[in-house]
């Protein structure tokens, strides 16, 4: 069945006009940049507020800004990303740094959806200093973005 998938995917005609055109091929590519980009430039800032960093930057104000400037880059990263997977499926499927790419993937918005859904979360952004727990969950945010943006970088090299 993901066998399947992958060789339809490589005959769509998104893998093969990314294929045939270099710059339709460059601005995808552009764009999955600057999705990243917009990603760790939101997502690292408020976890380091969150560990206790800038403290005098309000996290009322920062908190939702950032973080819904982390989801639109992680968004855009999805889309482009797929499109650039289109590619080469088969290729990217078994390279073991993709695949720690995503699994680091799941585990951020995992602990994203987790930090949102709390109660402590929710008062950090009202005005309260950040729970220890919350201190603790944006360190792993730290660590597991950070790891995902090096295994991306990975993939060419494996």
């Amino acid at each position: 069945m993901a066998i399947e998938f992958l060789e339809w995917l490589a005959a769509t005609p998104l893998s093969s006009g990314l294929r045939r055109s270099a710059l339709v091929y460059m601005a995808v590519n552009a764009a999955h940049i600057l999705s990243i980009g917009l990603l760790i430039g939101a997502i690292l800032p408020l976890d380091l507020r969150l560990m206790g960093c800038f403290g005098s930057v309000p996290l009322a104000v920062l908190g939702p800004f950032l973080s819904r400037a982390a989801a639109v880059g992680l968004v855009g990263a999805a889309i482009t990303g797929f499109a650039l997977f289109s590619v080469k499926p088969m290729e990217y499927a078994g390279n073991l740094a993709f695949l720690a790419k995503l699994g680091l993937l799941v585990l951020g918005i995992v602990n994203a959806a987790v930090v949102h859904a709390q109660a402590a979360w929710r008062r950090a952004v009202s005005g309260s200093a950040p729970a220890f727990s919350l201190r603790l969950q944006a360190g792993l945010s730290a660590a597991v973005w950070i790891s995902a943006l090096l295994a991306g970088r990975w993939i060419g090299f494996v």
